[in-house]
C-alpha cells in the first residue's frame, strides 16, 4: 500500500491533480425528435397521423356532451372544485 492511500490523498477518478482540473462545464442538451424540428414540419407529421387514424376509423371525435364532460374533469383538476359553484354540481 502506497503512502498516498493509508493518508487519503489519491484523487478518486485517478487522474492525480487537483479537484478542480477534472471538472467540466455542463453540455447544453441538444433538442432530439420532435422537439428539434421546425413547428412546420411537427404540424405535417401530426396531420398525417390525424388523418390516417381516421381514415382508419379509430380518431376520436368529440360530441357535446364528451366534451362538456372533459371540460368538467379538467376544471376539477386545475381548481379542484373551489369557487363559487364548489357546491353546485
Amino acid at each position: 500500500m502506497s503512502s498516498s492511500e493509508m493518508t487519503g490523498g489519491g484523487s478518486v477518478n485517478g487522474s492525480g491533480g487537483a479537484l478542480g482540473e477534472a471538472t467540466q462545464a455542463p453540455r447544453k442538451k441538444q433538442r432530439r425528435g420532435f422537439a428539434a424540428m421546425d413547428s412546420a414540419k411537427q404540424k405535417e407529421i401530426a396531420s398525417k397521423g390525424g388523418k390516417a387514424s381516421h381514415a382508419h376509423g379509430t380518431g376520436h371525435e368529440w360530441n357535446a356532451s364528451s366534451a362538456r364532460e372533459a371540460g368538467r374533469k379538467g376544471g376539477l383538476a386545475s381548481h379542484g372544485g373551489r369557487g363559487k359553484n364548489a357546491g353546485k354540481q
